[in-house]
């Protein structure tokens, strides 16, 4: 039982799997989003590849709790998903989850440009464990 998180971008969906049992997930990679939305057949395709059975996408809520209009477009992705690909796909606060991994490669002294390549990736590997870590804790 493999599941998948996503993190939601406007340029790049950040990707991130768990491990067989469901208790780590790592960043996998990112798909680039296209005018012709073939995101969706590329996310389709990783979904077969690593055997997923449920996908977490990253729901980012304002500070208050309330969902705007970034939020919208990620409930919206998140059902367009369901519909496609026929698995469950549950939503996930996602909260300074960029922010955090900004931090922590800014703290390992990652260069502004390796940044760019892999913030979207551990973005979603923090929805995806903080997912699996409150699964765990049921």
């Amino acid at each position: 039982m493999r599941l998948m998180g996503l993190d939601y971008g406007d340029r790049r969906i950040g990707v991130a799997v768990s491990d067989a049992f469901g208790w780590t997930a790592q960043g996998l990679g990112i798909v680039e989003k296209r005018r012709d939305n073939s995101e969706m057949d590329a996310i389709e395709q990783l979904v077969r590849e690593h055997e997923v059975s449920e996908i977490v996408v990253g729901l980012p809520k304002n500070m208050n709790g309330t969902i705007g209009p970034r939020g919208e477009i990620c409930i919206a992705f998140a059902q367009t998903l369901q519909q496609k690909l026929n698995v469950p796909v549950h939503l996930w606060d996602e909260r300074l989850t960029t922010v955090a991994a900004e931090r922590t490669l800014l703290e390992a002294d990652v260069s502004r440009k390796k940044r760019k390549l892999v913030v979207d990736k551990m973005a979603a590997a923090l929805i995806l464990q903080n997912y699996l870590d409150s699964k765990t804790k049921r």
